[in-house]
């Protein structure tokens, strides 16, 4: 177990290394920081002098290794268009985009997984068979429509949510949540679901495609001839086998939601990292562009991470795989 969890963790850091590689040629080739922050009409003893102040003027090996440096501090410069270091801007952000990811995330599962049972325990029936032919529109459908049409039905039509913000948030700390106020549960409620409903889709096929793969083992067809009943062997003994891989699909969608929240957050001007990202590619803000990249890649190499030592922690076969291997070398 620990050799496989060596090799995830060098795995993550290489994928970290790529990640910061690009992104700190992207702030090299992509915009001219001066420029952006004294105006195309500085003089030229202006630009030199703040070119020297922010090191442009060194060897971009020197560069990139102060880069790598200031990011494991957590230090990601000033942004152009705020003119405000862009760690403290990131650290306002998380906590909405966190909060919509795992509510998301959370109603996904709550309701993909008895979908998905529901559609494998009662395979053969037309309810069923319904149930995942829609989940393809749920699938199909943009995060961008689906928002829209909650906008329009819920807000402009009926009035009962808001269409945009986050509501009141309560700060515990440096973290801010919406989860305790009324107007903060009211406004969160339209975007996680607009980001949700793929994965809904997603969830309830894959609970479905796992469930009736489980239900055709050998140890299933033993529990029906010792007597034990459907309903025992369906919920005892199979959603548990069934439920593994939804752990790594989990795990990946979390990363997947929090990178990818961009479009739900501008839709429903959710004051979260993707709208800032939205609004720092519209300036050209490259510290900005660069410190999300090198976020969002540092998150989902965490989240995989921690799904693979949950997946050896569930599944007994991984831990003797990685036990057998160790003996064997």
């Amino acid at each position: 177990m620990i050799a496989l969890l060596a090799r995830r963790v060098g795995h993550g850091i290489l994928v970290l290394f790529v990640v910061s590689l690009l992104a700190f040629l992207l702030s090299t080739v992509v915009g001219d920081p001066v420029a952006s922050i004294l105006g195309l009409s500085a003089t030229p003893e202006d630009r030199i002098e703040l070119a020297s102040r922010l090191g442009l003027d060194r060897p971009w090996f020197v560069r990139y290794v102060d880069y790598i440096w200031n990011a494991v501090h957590f230090r990601f410069g000033m942004s152009y268009s705020a003119q405000r270091p862009v760690a403290d801007l990131l650290v306002e952000r998380i906590p909405a985009t966190i909060e919509l990811a795992s509510v998301a995330l959370v109603i996904s599962l709550g309701v993909g997984i008895p979908l998905g049972l529901a559609a494998a325990v009662n395979r053969g029936k037309w309810w069923a068979t319904v149930l995942m032919s829609s989940s393809v529109i749920g699938l199909s459908l943009p995060t961008f429509v689906v928002g829209i049409l909650l906008i329009f039905v819920f807000s402009v039509q009926l009035g009962w949510l808001p269409s945009f913000g986050r509501g009141e948030t309560v700060a515990i700390g440096w973290w801010t949540t919406g989860l305790l106020t009324k107007s903060g549960l009211l406004a969160l409620i339209m975007p996680a679901t607009a980001l949700a409903i793929s994965q809904i889709a997603l969830i309830a096929r894959l609970v479905r495609a796992e469930m009736l793969d489980v239900l055709r083992a050998d140890y299933i067809r033993f529990a029906r001839a010792r007597g034990i009943s459907q309903r025992s062997i369906q919920f005892s003994h199979a959603l548990r086998n069934t439920l593994i891989p939804v752990i790594t699909v989990s795990g990946i969608q979390l990363g997947f939601l929090v990178a990818f929240a961009i479009v739900a957050e501008a839709v429903f001007q959710w004051p979260g990292l993707g709208l800032l990202f939205i609004t720092a590619l519209g300036s050209t803000d490259i510290p900005v562009i660069s410190a999300f990249l090198l976020l969002a890649a540092a998150f989902f190499v965490a989240i995989n991470f921690i799904v693979d030592v949950l997946y050896v922690v569930v599944d007994p076969r991984l831990r003797a795989g990685t036990a057998g291997a160790g003996a064997s070398l």
